[in-house]
This record gives structure tokens, sequence and C-alpha cells, in this order.
């Protein structure tokens, strides 16, 4: 019987501490789907990824205890730590299931270039239904920016609140948000607050199985694309706007990322962070 082995990185840590624990499989040809979920169930992480040399680079898959998803920002800052562990600080090329990126590390902090950022309005009856399931009024939604749907190679519900605490205090119906959320192809549901280009954010995951995950890069990128669309950002001269992004605080793992998008619509956001592993030793699956 074939063994797999798999390490644990943690991504977006904060001066080393917190991150988001993802698990990383380097393998020479991938397990079978049933498989592939089973180690991501055992490791118990939001995802594991698995990579395998592809063309010039490698072809990647994620995996969360529930299902396949088509991109997972802390995973890839986690495999391109495993990936310059393996062969050397540099950038490599990854082959998705509906994309193709990039991830690149150099000594703890490693950035990934996500699949073209952008947003759309959302409907009334939608919004009404996420925030009866979030426990949320109208009056509770920040004035300056619409509710909506960002995309960065997965479909993100955003919810602009009024202040930080508003965000902290955010419960809800997990059930109802699992049924509700793949019925509607929505990965996450995140409640935010934003002052400048700072984004104070939580990650609530039921589509995964997973309450609430402390940090996730995919959405972070599909927030910029949200932030750019409504033309809520500042940019420099050279037209990048740098957003700054807090996650993970109530969960008790700090965790912190940063974003660099330029003014063009539908385009990658590049989304940096430290890593640190491979924590333990791998675990033989």
């Amino acid at each position: 019987m074939m063994s797999w082995s798999v390490e644990t990185y943690y991504a977006f840590t904060r001066k080393g501490a917190g991150g988001n624990p993802a698990g990383v499989c380097l393998c020479d040809t991938f397990p079978d789907d049933a498989t592939m979920l089973a180690i991501a169930k055992r490791m118990g992480f939001s995802e594991t990824v698995f990579a395998t040399r592809y063309a010039e680079g490698f072809r990647v898959r994620y995996f969360s205890p529930a299902a396949e998803v088509a991109f997972c920002g802390h995973a890839t800052l986690a495999l391109g730590k495993a990936l310059a562990k393996k062969y050397g600080d540099g950038d490599f090329l990854l082959q998705l299931n509906h994309a193709r990126i990039d991830v690149s590390c150099t000594d703890a902090t490693a950035t990934l270039s996500s699949p073209p950022a952008s947003s759309r309005p959302l409907t009334q009856d939608i919004l009404e239904r996420y925030l009866a399931i979030c426990h949320l009024s109208d009056n509770a939604l920040a004035a300056s920016l619409p509710a909506g749907l960002a995309f960065a190679g997965n479909l993100h519900l955003v919810l602009p609140l009024q202040s930080r605490s508003d965000v902290d205090e955010v419960s809800y119906d997990f059930d109802a948000a699992k049924t509700q959320m793949l019925t509607d192809n929505i990965l996450t549901l995140v409640p935010l607050h934003i002052t400048g280009n700072e984004i104070y954010m939580r990650n609530l995951f039921a589509a995964g199985d997973v309450y609430e995950d402390p940090a996730t890069g995919a959405a972070a990128a599909a927030i910029g694309g949200y932030l750019r669309d409504n033309q809520a950002l500042n940019y420099d001269e050279s037209l990048n706007a740098t957003l700054h992004f807090m996650q993970g605080d109530v969960m008790g793992q700090p965790c912190s990322l940063a974003a660099l998008l330029s003014s063009e619509p539908d385009t990658p956001v590049r989304v940096s962070g430290e890593v640190a592993g491979p924590i333990s030793s791998p675990v033989l699956i």
C-alpha cells in the first residue's frame, strides 16, 4: 500500500506567531481523488495542497476536508516554502484546475500571483439571505461600500461592516450557511471593516466544512479586485495600491497579509506573507 508524506506549514504568520496551517504533499503522481480527500480530512486543516512536476512547473490541486477547491492562497504560500526547501529559493509556475499562477519564496516570505480578480454586485434577495444567516441587519453594513461578490479563482461574499467590533461579533448558522453557499457556489463569507488601505476581516468557511479559516490569501486577492472595482483604493504614482490585511485575531491565530495590485481591472493580485515551517516531522499517510 502506497504512503504519502505530508508536511505542515503556517502561512501568513504575524511576527512569527499565529498563521494558518496547511498540509503540503509533494508527490511524483497524484493520489486518486478519494485518497486526496481522505488525506485532507486526516490533516484536519482548512486546505491541504498536492503538487507534482508538470511541464516547466507544477500541477497543483487543493482539498478541504469536504471537497476539492479551485484555489487556496495560504496553501499556495505553504507550497512555495516547501518548493523552496526542496529546490532552492525562486519562482515556481503552478498549473491549477482553471488557472495558471506563480509563487515565489525568499527566506521566510512567499508571494503568489492570483488568478484575475474581479467583482459583481449582490442582488437584494441574496444579500438579505446571507444577512439573516449571519444574524445581521442592514444597519450593520457600512455606508461607504456595497456588499458584493468578489472573485479570484473562487467566489467570496463580502459584507463591509461599520467597525472592527461588528466584525468580531459576527456569528452565523453553520448548517444554513453551508447549504446556501454550496448552492450559490460561494466559498467564503467575509465580514470586514476597511480603514484606508487596511482591511480587518474574517473568513467564514462553512462550504469547506470549516467554521472559520484564520486567513485566506484567495479571499484577500478577490477583495483587492472588489475594492478596485468600487474605486475604493489609494494608488501611488505608478498606479499601484498596497493593501494590508489583518485576519485570524478573533480565533487567537493572528495573521498578516499584504497585497499589491494595479489599477487595471480584471488583473491578478500579488499576495505576500511570512511562512513558518515545516512544523515537526512529515505525516505519513
